[in-house]
């Protein structure tokens, strides 16, 4: 039975029965007590008239006395029943009204709504499980980018903040413990079109819950998750999630990055910032001694990519016996200009403040400025509620561990070949980096590019396979088809891939073959102008070829005609 109807029946099964017998005992007293019709003939109700007098007169809404007059002893039996029924209905009309406002009853509704909601999906979605700083972001990102999201949080203001958002398509989110196996199929594990599970709570243990359970119910899905330690990560990997974000040490490795190549971290942030916002500017943290306000999980990481590029550190911790960091150490919160006096704020090229407080993090920051004006600072913002007040602090670098989540998992959801490209670009030099962003912002008109990707197979590029069943087609060859075809629609090819073979920037001589996959980046709406051609075979055709093919069965026939025509008399 459903649930909604089984709660309701049990919690109204009083009222019921006292309107059952408020109704039967009125009734039984209508039907017994005789009357007279107008001709002075006895005459008694039946049951179909007692119950259709009642209804009206129950209800206080008044008709008259039907079929015929009463006399006194069936006025006076209808005085009592209908002081009986009105109170019954009261008692009934009470506890429904008490019913509507009770939690159980409430979560019962909103739980059928939202299975409801689930099943009535017929486009790809994915189960995000945390609606916190980097739920949100992802959600907003995943509906603007065309795909569905159902969200799962314990926190019910959360799950109210999701039904208040302005989205593009409804999202339903369900209150629950993410945890829990039942939650997370009633979001839709088993559902046809469910492409994959991201686990972004702000608990690793539950995180690796959801990795299991996944991957334990429905072993098809690609499972994300957010993950706060190596050792989490490690036991998550362990468990087949597919992917595992640890924000502190991709910051720390970025931070790295840029210290060695500025154009390869440059590279980076424009590959996997959000799409259509302008391009991110180019940083250059200088090399020297850096001042780390902080031993956490973002300090630790990033003091392991600076003594990776040679630098020397020292660590404010307010804690430090508890730090066990094992090189120069400050007892201190990195507030105070004595403290940062002690660690060599003044003669220091870069400092990183990198506690779990805004509030800490921004005193620091100005109070080091007053001291070293020239002073590189990477600042941690924890709330995306203070934007605002990092934006006017202005630090030469800020890392956001919330957006920085949700780019990385929206990368690798949207374009899994991203994630290998940007491993693979970390090997190559400066130059390379260099000629590569020189293309793409030609390209982009100043805007960050939209990452997409091609498989040459007949479910998404019908066109493209059956142009290469007849010739060889390469990969300048197509660009250019796309180019012909709508005017700024260029692309930059980022990787080819076939098999086990990858090359990054592929030559545009390269030669295509069926399942083959590209990875391209363009301005924001090229991909889909794009993904158009390659399912249009006679537009493919022309605009490679310059031949245009006739369709249809007369013009074939023409054409067949006039072509052994000519090789009969040529």
């Amino acid at each position: 039975m459903d649930k909604v109807v089984f709660l309701f029946l049990r919690r109204m099964r009083n009222p019921l029965l006292v309107l059952i017998a408020a109704y039967t005992v009125a009734g039984l007293g209508m039907i017994l007590i005789p009357g007279e019709d107008p001709q002075g003939n006895p005459w008694r109700m039946d049951i179909f008239h007692a119950l259709y007098f009642l209804s009206y007169t129950a209800t206080t809404i008044g008709f008259g006395e039907l079929p015929h007059a009463f006399n006194a002893a069936q006025r006076m039996w209808v005085m009592g029943s209908i002081y009986l029924t009105v109170v019954a209905w009261l008692y009934a009309i009470g506890k429904i009204l008490s019913l509507l406002q009770d939690p159980a009853f409430n979560q019962a509704l909103r739980a059928q709504s939202f299975e409801r909601a689930v099943g009535r999906i017929c486009d790809p979605f994915y189960i995000v499980c945390g609606y916190g700083d980097t739920g949100s972001m992802l959600v907003k990102a995943l509906v603007h980018r065309g795909h569905g999201a159902v969200v799962l949080d314990w926190n019910g203001e959360r799950i109210n903040d999701l039904e208040l958002e302005d989205l593009q398509v409804h999202v339903p989110g369900l209150r629950g413990d993410a945890a829990l196996s039942s939650n997370l199929v009633a979001c839709g594990l088993y559902h046809p079109c469910c492409r994959g599970v991201v686990a972004v709570t702000d608990n690793d243990e539950t995180n690796l819950k959801i990795a299991i359970t996944g991957k334990l119910l429905n072993e098809r899905l690609p499972v994300i998750c957010r993950a706060h330690n190596a050792a989490t990560r490690e036991n998550m990997l362990s468990f087949g999630a597919d992917h595992v974000v640890n924000p502190f040490d991709a910051f720390g490795e970025r931070l790295a990055l840029a210290l060695r190549s500025p154009g390869l971290y440059l590279l980076h942030e424009w590959l996997t910032s959000v799409p259509g916002t302008p391009l991110p500017l180019p940083v250059d943290p200088p090399r020297g001694h850096w001042v780390i306000v902080g031993f956490g999980r973002l300090g630790q990481s990033v003091r392991r990519g600076l003594l990776a590029q040679g630098l020397t550190t020292v660590v404010v911790e307010h804690d430090a016996g508890r730090a066990h960091c094992d090189g120069p150490c400050i007892q201190g919160r990195g507030t105070e200009a004595d403290v940062l006096r002690e660690a060599g704020i003044e003669h220091a090229a870069g400092l990183v403040a990198g506690t779990d407080r805004d509030s800490h993090n921004l005193s620091c920051l100005l109070t080091a400025r007053d001291l070293n004006p020239d002073l590189f600072v990477v600042a941690r913002q924890n709330q995306r509620d203070n934007q605002a007040l990092f934006r006017a602090a202005s630090p030469d670098l800020l890392m956001r561990p919330g957006e920085m989540i949700a780019e990385a998992i929206l990368a690798h959801l949207s374009t899994p070949l991203l994630a290998r490209f940007l491993a693979l670009a970390r090997q190559r030099d400066k130059d390379w980096a260099d000629a590569l962003i020189a293309r793409i912002g030609g390209v982009t008109d100043e805007v960050v590019p939209e990452v997409w990707m091609i498989r040459i197979e007949p479910e998404e590029a019908p066109g493209l396979v059956a142009l290469l069943q007849e010739r060889s087609v390469t990969l300048g060859e197509l660009l250019d088809a796309g180019q012909r075809r709508h005017q700024g629609s260029e692309c930059v090819a980022l990787m080819w891939m076939r098999g086990q073979e990858e090359v990054l920037t592929p030559e545009a001589e390269r030669t295509l073959a069926r399942e083959d996959r590209l990875l391209l980046c363009s301005r924001p709406r090229v991909a889909d102008r794009f993904r158009q051609l390659l399912q249009d075979t006679r537009a493919l055709h022309y605009l490679v070829t310059g031949e245009s093919r006739p369709e249809g069965l007369l013009w074939h026939w023409l054409a067949r005609a006039t072509a052994e025509r000519e090789r009969r008399h040529p």
